[in-house]
């Protein structure tokens, strides 16, 4: 997985193609530049294309993509499949994690340097890891605001009684992915 970095203050520039990825967790939103994967999640695209509005020049539909947009809305699906179906455990995908605010991005990277495939953690705990002991109600909202579902694997996150709780595509996603990581 490789994150682009940018100043908390930076805003996504350029165009930004969106489509959208049918999956066993659901339909996934994607957006994409010519150089990284910038969104995928949960939500309908119109609500992604109104997240993405500031900052962007262009935001079109995969009908008028250009060749580099469409390589990374590729690449995602195909690697989005391989990890569903047990085929992969990481992301090389080309991130741009620009959607998040320092805090939710400092949350979620920190799930995918700490937490490896197949293991959780408790939102108690991750907040004790990034410093912030005492608030996991901030790093729940924090991984809710996750610009990179499933990629960046904020699902690893559990109640404190280990079971799956809060998460974008709703619980049974959340299971469907823990039991997927569980057994492979």
């Amino acid at each position: 997985m490789h994150a682009r970095s940018r100043s908390a203050a930076s805003e996504v520039v350029g165009s930004v193609v969106l489509g959208e990825h049918l999956t066993p967790i659901g339909r996934l939103a994607l957006a994409a530049t010519d150089e990284a994967l910038l969104y995928c999640g949960f939500y309908p695209v119109d609500a992604v294309r109104q997240r993405l509005s500031t900052g962007v020049r262009e935001c079109g539909d995969e009908a008028e993509a250009g060749a580099g947009q469409l390589a990374v809305l590729r690449e995602t699906r195909e690697q989005l499949d391989d990890f569903l179906a047990g085929k992969r455990r990481t992301f090389s995908v080309p991130l741009d994690p620009s959607l998040a605010t320092p805090f939710s991005k400092e949350v979620v990277l920190a799930v995918a340097e700490q937490v490896p495939y197949g293991g959780t953690a408790t939102y108690g705990e991750l907040a004790a890891s990034v410093h912030r002991p005492g608030s996991a109600r901030a790093v729940g909202k924090a991984l809710g605001a996750n610009p990179l579902c499933v990629v960046l694997p904020c699902h690893r996150i559990v109640g404190a009684s280990g079971r799956p709780t809060g998460y974008a595509g709703g619980v049974r996603a959340k299971r469907f992915l823990l039991d997927l990581e569980s057994r492979g």
